[in-house]
């Protein structure tokens, strides 16, 4: 037993960074979500609604503290989508976290789309209009 940990403790030493998962902070977390439900607000082509960038980028600031860290949860989450559909992308903005909470939320977002398309179209719409992340048209 004691052999097996010390074996899996070099392997996590040695591993190179990016192949190990980070946590995501509560902040990128709450960004994340709130990305994920827009977008599949659009993906279920809810009426009504169209992507508002710079309010995507202004809230991700509010949120990370910065521009660019808003811009680096934005390219990680394109990252996760092209790798997901296996689409060419840019490994170095990839993150397996994001990947994985995107996948997450994504599921449980298009399903209550599915369920009830009305009330949920409405629902997630207004929210992510009231984030500033879609507008109305």
């Amino acid at each position: 037993m004691r052999v097996k940990l010390s074996v899996v403790a070099m392997l996590a030493a040695i591993l190179p960074g990016p192949t190990r998962a980070a946590a995501l902070s509560d902040a990128e977390a709450t960004f994340l979500d709130q990305m994920v439900t827009a977008s599949v607000v659009l993906e279920q082509r809810c009426d009504g609604y169209e992507v508002d960038g710079s309010g995507s980028v202004q809230l991700g600031a509010r949120l990370l503290g910065s521009p660019d860290a808003a811009m680096a949860m934005i390219d990680a989450y394109a990252a996760a989508i092209k790798a997901r559909d296996g689409v060419s992308y840019d490994p170095g903005k990839f993150r397996p976290e994001v990947s994985d909470a995107a996948s997450k939320t994504f599921r449980r977002v298009r399903t209550d789309l599915i369920r009830n398309p009305k009330r949920a179209c409405a629902d997630y719409g207004e929210a992510s209009v009231d984030r500033g992340l879609l507008r109305r048209y």
